[in-house]
C-alpha cells in the first residue's frame, strides 16, 4: 500500500498532474519507491474515487487537459495514520546475491563482468546522489522538513557505498581465487 502513500506524499509537497508526479518520481521520490507512469494513473484514479484528493478545477474546461490534484484532508489524514503506523522491515531480495549463490552450483561464467556491471552502476548512482546531497543540502538547511528529506538521501548514500565497498571486496575475493 506505499504508492498511493507515495503519491499523497508527494501531492502534498506541491500539487501536480499525473504528467508532473511521473517526473517528481523519477527525479525523487522514484530514487526509493519506483512507479510506471500508468500506476501513476491507475493510483490516481482510486484515490480520487477514496476522496482522499480531488482534481483541481480547471481555469476553463477543454477536453483532454491534464489535471492537477491536490490532497484533500481525508488524504492528509490516511497519511498520517500511515506514517505513524507500524511496519516490519522487509527481509533482502536481490537477484544479484541469489545469482551468486547459483554460481557456487554451476560455475562462474560471466559473473565477474555482471559483477563490474553492476559496480558501475552503483558509482554512479552514488555520484548521483552525493551530487545531489551539495546541491540541495547546503549547511544551514536545518529545519524538521530539510532534516527529514536530507537522512532519506543519506540512507541511498550509506546503501550505495555499501554496495560499491561489497563489489569491490566481492571482485578481489574472486580475483585471489583465481590466483
Amino acid at each position: 500500500m506505499s504508492l498511493p502513500h507515495a503519491i499523497l506524499t508527494a501531492l502534498l509537497e506541491k500539487p501536480s498532474s499525473g504528467l508532473e508526479l511521473t517526473r517528481r518520481f523519477d527525479r525523487s521520490i522514484g530514487y526509493f519507491w519506483s512507479a510506471t507512469h500508468q500506476q501513476i494513473y491507475r493510483e490516481l484514479g482510486k484515490l480520487e474515487r477514496d476522496g482522499l484528493i480531488r482534481a483541481l478545477p480547471a481555469a476553463q474546461a477543454t477536453r483532454g487537459q491534464k489535471k492537477d490534484y491536490e490532497v484533500l484532508p481525508a488524504g492528509r489524514t490516511e497519511l498520517a495514520r500511515w506514517t505513524a503506523a507500524s511496519q516490519d522491515p522487509k527481509p533482502l531480495r536481490d537477484t544479484l546475491l541469489l545469482r551468486l549463490r547459483a554460481a557456487a552450483v554451476v560455475g562462474t561464467d560471466g559473473i565477474e563482468a555482471e559483477l563490474r556491471r553492476h559496480l558501475a552502476l552503483h558509482q554512479r548512482q552514488l555520484a548521483e546522489y552525493e551530487e545531489i546531497e551539495r546541491r540541495d543540502f547546503p549547511p544551514g538547511r536545518d529545519a524538521i522538513e530539510d532534516r527529514l528529506r536530507h537522512v532519506v538521501l543519506r540512507a541511498g548514500i550509506d546503501l550505495e557505498t555499501f554496495w560499491t565497498q561489497w563489489l569491490t571486496r566481492t571482485l578481489e575475493e574472486l580475483a585471489d581465487a583465481d590466483s
